[in-house]
């Protein structure tokens, strides 16, 4: 007996411990309760769930959530920050003197506005090196939704309403964070178009439009940048959630792309109508927060036989693959002190090549004859660097327009200054005392708050124009989690914004003096109606936390503007097709919370992408509408010329080169844009499509560079649902290359041949559609 004790204890003492070489030695020592416990996120207190693993939401405060531990096995906790304009954490903590402030980078539209991939992946560089020193691991993002409605919420967050854009930018960004040895988790897989009812919405699409539109982006990002983990989204897709489709899941990402990373949920827990043993099946691999009550029902799935081992040991070998990447498991020694200085200057130099020039009658830049101006519009005084919810950040300052000019030399009406700081602070306790409490994202916790706009009367208007030598007029609009915008109020400009403008311009203009607008906002707005009253606008979007500096860099021409949209501004965002079904179709269903409560509520049941394919730019230009800015669009204060294109098709691959001259007179940067129209065949297909871009180098006055760019054969292709395979017709094939979707300087001609590429029959809508037509 003694003898037996001695090698039981032994056999207990020689337990593995994980590292990257014994995986399925330690996946063969685990429990069965040991790999359940894997599976679900050791919650958070954000929303008040009560921790699986005793502690382990506390790792780093403030951040989104964990991985379990289980140090039996050597198995540390991983930790999960809110992104992805930087890390989301905590910028203080009882009883440390410490702060934890991080660095606000730009928006996900500005980023994307600036095409140079080589930049965004720097600002990718400086986001992982944040999250690795605050002791985190991964960072929630990039956003990689495509912008379908200018209303949604979030589009702030996201790239574009182009997949290949959104997919080569979101690329760089993860590149930049995963070469610092932290990891990002692309979000939101997949459709996930909208905030409004975003828990529960059917979001009814073609498999077409699901390959070519919403999938395409995050295909492009998986092949290229294999980024750690993926976020599948709360809502459903044609009848099944995403969280739990086996379809979206395995065949689509694992099986037709060969991603190897993992799976996680967005923040829900236990979700009526899925049970977690269907999402560990579909290829869900970690559920957050995470809940008790999951990893029992795990446990107790594969002890009655409802769910299989088998998947069970799949997830728990690609957590372990995960988890042996990670800071906490490599015991990287993060120090709690990342660079902010040397971030800030990178956020600076991004947010300026990502802001937009929309108009400019020889105003910009100024030189030495603006020495003083009038500052108008309550966020010149409150610049939004960022949007509301997880996706804001708690970053050390933000720039205002008052200091960014004054950085630059440039003074600002003093009595100006007084009335909106006070109004400001007026408003701001005015907000919180009437803030609803069930509204959790109208709270400063969650990001800079926009305060109604005040009107000034046409006397105190005309006072400033004998004090300034121009006028800034900062319209701003904020958006986040949880609310999508409406009309009247978020895209539209409201009455007392109209008369500003007018007034300003008006008594400015009598006295031969400039206005400039300045557009911070993260989305769309409407333009059209007031475009022709001001000298310049400018759209800064909400370019993080050095906003006022770039802005001013802007201004002055320290930068040259070579921002350019990635999304199509409408005249009215009743122009998209998409707006008739926006946010969807009302109808009754019961909520089940994050801590487990049964609701029910009235509301936006299902959406139906009847636009098909023709979303963006693929509308308007296909059918000819009219805009006030295209996809593609931004002024520079210089002029290029587009010359010598050439298009060779080498094998599977199109190689195309356009040389791109500065003919002006100052130093800037040009983007070339090809966008490529198929021949005419079996499959409807957009007037054209951007399929390639490259940004040159700053180009001296007369100084040229001839870019080249590859275009694999298999981009070109459109999505045949009758024999589930992508497919490029054979013909002649034009590559128009320009400074936007509507300004095309040169084209090009090549003969393609018909490639096919077979893939998993998936997401097979349940219900009609109506889809639009040519």
């Amino acid at each position: 007996m003694a003898v037996m004790a001695v090698t039981c204890m032994t056999t207990m003492n020689a337990q593995p411990k994980l590292s990257a070489t014994n995986i399925d030695e330690v996946l063969q020592a685990m429990t069965l309760e040991e790999k359940a416990r894997l599976l679900v996120g050791g919650a958070n207190n954000f929303f008040g769930a009560s921790a699986v693993v005793g502690g382990e939401a506390d790792l780093v405060a403030g951040a989104a959530g964990t991985s379990p531990a289980i140090e039996r096995l050597g198995i540390p906790a991983t930790v999960l920050t809110d992104g992805p304009a930087g890390v989301r954490i905590d910028p203080t903590r009882k009883n440390d003197t410490q702060t934890y402030y991080a660095t606000g980078f730009p928006i996900g539209t500005c980023l994307a506005s600036t095409w140079n991939a080589d930049l965004v992946s720097q600002v990718g560089q400086a986001i992982g090196n944040e999250t690795k020193e605050y002791r985190c691991d991964v960072i929630l993002g990039p956003g990689m939704n495509l912008h379908r409605n200018p209303l949604c919420g979030r589009n702030f967050e996201y790239y574009s309403e182009d997949p290949f854009l959104t997919g080569k930018i979101a690329a760089a960004y993860i590149k930049g964070v995963q070469s610092q040895g932290a990891g990002v988790s692309a979000k939101h897989f997949a459709v996930n178009s909208q905030e409004t009812d975003r828990t529960s919405v059917d979001e009814r699409v073609s498999q077409r439009a699901a390959r070519e539109l919403y999938l395409r982006g995050f295909e492009i990002a998986v092949r290229e940048s294999d980024p750690w983990t993926i976020m599948a989204s709360y809502n459903q897709i044609n009848g099944e959630y995403s969280m739990g489709n086996h379809d979206l899941l395995t065949k689509i990402l694992r099986d037709d792309w060969g991603y190897k990373g993992i799976v996680m949920t967005d923040w829900i827990g236990i979700r009526q109508g899925l049970p977690t043993i269907s999402e560990v099946h579909a290829g869900n691999d970690l559920m957050e927060p995470g809940q008790p009550a999951q990893v029992e029902e795990i446990v107790k799935g594969v002890k009655s036989g409802k769910l299989d081992m088998a998947d069970v040991d799949r997830n728990v070998r690609r957590m372990l693959e995960y988890i042996v990447k990670t800071p906490s498991f490599n015991r990287y020694p993060a120090s709690n002190k990342p660079d902010l200085k040397a971030h800030a200057a990178i956020t600076r130099q991004s947010a300026c090549e990502g802001i937009v020039l929309l108009k400019n009658n020889g105003t910009l830049p100024w030189r030495d004859n603006v020495k003083t101006v009038a500052l108008f519009g309550e966020n010149s005084y409150d610049f939004l660097s960022g949007g509301t919810g997880s996706g804001c950040v708690h970053t050390p300052y933000v720039v205002d327009m008052v200091e960014g000019l004054k950085n630059a030399g440039i003074s600002s009406s003093e009595t100006l200054t007084a009335i909106y700081r006070k109004y400001i602070e007026f408003a701001r306790l005015k907000f919180q005392a009437e803030r609803h409490p069930a509204k959790w994202f109208q709270n400063e916790a969650m990001g800079q708050q926009k305060y109604p706009e005040i009107g000034l009367s046409a006397i105190a208007v005309g006072k400033e124009v004998q004090r300034a030598d121009a006028a800034i007029i900062t319209i701003g609009r904020q958006a986040g989690e949880g609310i999508d915008r409406d009309i009247a109020t978020e895209f539209n400009l409201i009455p007392e914004e109209r008369q500003l403008i007018f007034d300003v311009c008006q008594a400015f203009h009598a006295a031969g003096k400039p206005v400039v607008v300045i557009i911070n906002s993260g989305s769309v707005i409407e333009t059209a109606s007031w475009s022709g009253y001001p000298d310049a606008i400018v759209c800064a979007w909400q370019p993080g936390e050095e906003g006022g500096n770039s802005v001013a860099d802007i201004l002055t021409g320290k930068v040259n503007p070579s921002g350019k949209l990635t999304m199509t501004w409408p005249i009215a965002a009743t122009d998209h097709p998409s707006t008739a079904n926006f946010p969807g179709s009302v109808d009754s269903y019961t909520y089940t919370t994050m801590k487990g409560d049964r609701r029910p509520v009235s509301g936006y049941d299902f959406t139906n992408h009847n636009e098909d394919i023709y979303v963006g730019y693929r509308f308007f230009d296909t059918f000819r509408r009219d805009v006030a800015y295209p996809f593609g669009y931004g002024l520079s204060y210089t002029t290029f010329d587009f010359s010598k294109p050439v298009v060779k098709v080498k094998g599977e691959t199109a190689e195309v080169s356009v040389t791109v001259k500065n003919t002006g007179a100052v130093s800037g940067k040009e983007v070339a844009q090809v966008y490529v129209s198929a021949p005419k065949g079996r499959l409807e297909k957009p007037a054209h499509e951007l399929k390639a871009f490259a940004k040159t180098r700053e180009l001296q006055p007369g100084e040229q560079q001839t870019l080249t760019m590859q275009i694999p054969v298999r981009m070109l292709a459109s999505f045949d649902e009758a024999g589930s395979q992508w497919l490029t017709e054979a013909g002649q094939y034009t590559f128009r290359i320009g400074a936007s979707s509507r300004d095309i300087r040169c084209t090009a001609t090549a003969t393609v041949a018909e490639y096919t590429e077979k893939v998993s029959q998936a997401l097979a809508p349940k219900a009609k559609l109506n889809l639009l037509k040519q």
